[in-house]
């Protein structure tokens, strides 16, 4: 039967604990390093999905309640996971150069498809026009930049 220890041993990638301690603990003690208590693979990648999903739809109900006046929360709830799924799917391209894309370019290839993921599901879901769609969408944009600027201050990710 497995520990919890042998477990995290065992969830760890392939290289070495101590060239990784050795880079990471004080001058010469080798720590064991840990993983978090969701850890890697599917359940962390559902936890980043649903909480993506609900920030940007408060931000979206937010930027819509602003912008059309009194509506429905649930219509946020339908939109949300879409920039969320697009954000994360193309998160690679934001990191890292990936074949011809560089970084740089990568980011604005993640920023222009999530935009137009967003505005095409807003404009389904809340039946407005074209130019409301584009209004509410860029302003949804600038809620979630800075309420997400502001989060990452207040956690300490920046």
């Amino acid at each position: 039967m497995l520990s919890l220890a042998s477990f995290r041993l065992l969830s760890l990638p392939n290289i070495p604990l101590g060239a990784i301690a050795s880079q990471i603990g004080s001058a010469g003690d080798e720590t064991m390093l840990q993983t978090g208590p969701i850890g890697g693979g599917l359940a962390a990648l559902v936890g980043v999905f649903l909480a993506v999903s609900l920030f940007y739809a408060v931000t979206l109900h937010l930027a819509a309640t602003f912008f059309l006046g009194e509506v429905p929360s649930q219509r946020a709830a339908y939109v949300g996971p879409v920039p969320a799924a697009v954000s994360i799917l193309l998160g690679r391209y934001g990191m890292e150069s990936v074949g011809i894309l560089s970084q740089e370019l990568g980011v604005v290839v993640v920023l222009v498809t999530t935009l137009l993921a967003d505005a095409m599901a807003i404009a389904k879901v809340y039946g407005i026009s074209r130019r409301a769609t584009a209004g509410l969408t860029l302003l949804h944009f600038a809620f979630a930049t800075v309420l997400g600027f502001a989060l990452a201050n207040l956690l300490g990710f920046a």
